[in-house]
């Protein structure tokens, strides 16, 4: 039994948890921080990307100490059909630099010594622990929690909720409501294993080179959803995921869009030969800004997945959970260097740190995209790939036939396919949401 009092408790050692948790204990603060898997990371098998400056911000040496995979000089983009994709890549020189803007991650290990760095800084994290209640006052105001280990009530001035997408204790809690259907993703990911040298020759890399491919299309059948394929040191990290809602209206399953995707001509040559030693499913936020619950109440906090904080567009979610979690321990921190309670009022003070920053900026840019994604997604992620695939074959064929002959059959198939009126109602919906 934990009879002493913290300042904070960090519920959950991911990303967010683990930012949270190190910036106040860093500034002096005590620190309980619980985590319900045999050790942080233990749950996140795949690979992910993390971007330098939010964890720069937070632990300025990491790229001497964190266990980085490959610095990322590359993206590719995608729009696939069945046979075939059309990309778009961007590799430059300047992009390619000796402290990168990005890397590919193991989580398992990144998030284990994200944790040893909470640690050195003072925090008690307990593991294999899940709190199963956050306690109240007669007033309301959030005091503290219990957990499997006893029935006892840990008490703090503050929680912080980082327990990730489902967020079943704030919805206990009558916090936050459940997450809806249309605005989780659920995403499967496997680990193909293969000699760094071999990935190397395959993705046109040298040393510590790493390439992203995110990939749209047809692969989703129709779906709301993405492909992936990340390259580590030994091994790849693939995967796909789509909308819960529409898994469940079009009666498809993950594994068989991964299946689908690993077999595509684009893909089979980039994992020939590889040994899959790891898969995981992941709940993963896409409602963006619309779908954002109450960042904060009365003695209470909210950061990373469980707050939504997600940009579906970018593709960014490590870099918005690390920024609230590290925004949320600078709040805490004035707070209780004010010597001020824990209250609403006072907490509202995270929500300008977000409001003021990149993340809640980001998502409000794209507030509209999501919805505009899920109800058009037939013809984002059917229609028009084909139809781009279709003028790429017209305009690369020599067949003998007129090039002008071949631009008026791309464009009829266009025509035909969406009308005039909705081509152009397309690019305007595209274009307002996009703002």
């Amino acid at each position: 039994m934990i009879e002493e009092r913290f300042d904070a408790i960090v519920i959950g050692a991911g990303m967010a948890g683990n930012a949270a948790a190190h910036t106040m204990a860093s500034r002096g603060l005590k620190v309980l921080q619980l985590e319900r898997g045999e050790y942080p990371g233990s749950k996140n098998v795949q690979g992910a990307i993390l971007y330098a400056d939010m964890l720069e911000k937070i632990v300025p040496e990491f790229r001497e100490e964190a266990p980085l995979e490959r610095r990322l000089i590359e993206q590719r983009m995608w729009m696939m059909t069945d046979k075939s994709h059309t990309g778009m890549h961007y590799r430059s020189d300047e992009f390619n630099e000796e402290k990168a803007n990005r890397y590919t991650i193991i989580r398992s290990q990144f998030d284990r010594w994200f944790s040893k760095e909470v640690q050195a800084k003072g925090a008690l994290v307990i593991c294999e622990t899940t709190v199963t209640e956050l306690v109240s006052d007669a007033y309301g105001k959030v005091i503290g929690v219990r957990t499997d280990r006893d029935a006892d009530t840990i008490f703090a001035d503050v929680v912080v909720l980082a327990e990730g997408v489902n967020a079943l204790l704030g919805t206990r809690a009558g916090l936050r409501p459940a997450p809806k259907p249309e605005n989780v993703a659920l995403a499967v990911k496997e680990m193909h294993f293969l000699p760094q040298e071999t990935i190397d020759a395959r993705f046109n890399l040298r040393g510590d080179e790493g390439v992203v491919i995110e990939a749209v299309g047809t692969i989703s059948k129709g779906m709301t959803g993405m492909g992936f394929i990340y390259t580590n040191k030994e091994c790849l990290s693939l995967g796909i995921g789509c909308l819960v809602s529409d898994f469940a209206e079009k009666q498809q399953t993950p594994y068989g869009l991964l299946e689908a995707f690993k077999k595509h001509p684009s893909v089979a040559p980039l994992i020939q030969g590889s040994e899959v030693k790891e898969y995981a499913a992941h709940l993963i936020p896409e409602g963006g800004y619309k779908a954002i619950p109450d960042l904060f109440g009365e003695g209470w906090v909210v950061v990373g997945d469980a707050a939504q904080l997600n940009n579906a567009i970018h593709r960014e979610g490590s870099n918005l959970a690390m920024t609230s979690g590290r925004l949320a321990g600078e709040a805490i921190f004035q707070i209780k260097s004010r010597r001020d309670p824990m209250t609403k009022q006072n907490l509202s003070l995270y929500k300008t740190y977000i409001d003021d920053s990149f993340v809640m900026k980001d998502l409000k840019k794209y507030k509209d995209m999501p919805h505009l994604l899920h109800t058009n997604s037939k013809n984002f992620f059917l229609t028009y790939p084909e139809l781009i695939s279709t003028a790429m074959d017209n305009f690369l064929r020599v067949d003998g036939k007129p090039k002008l002959e071949k631009e008026n059959a791309s464009i009829r198939s266009f025509v035909k396919q969406r009308s005039l009126m909705g081509l152009f109602g397309d690019a305007f919906k595209f274009a307002r949401a996009w703002r």
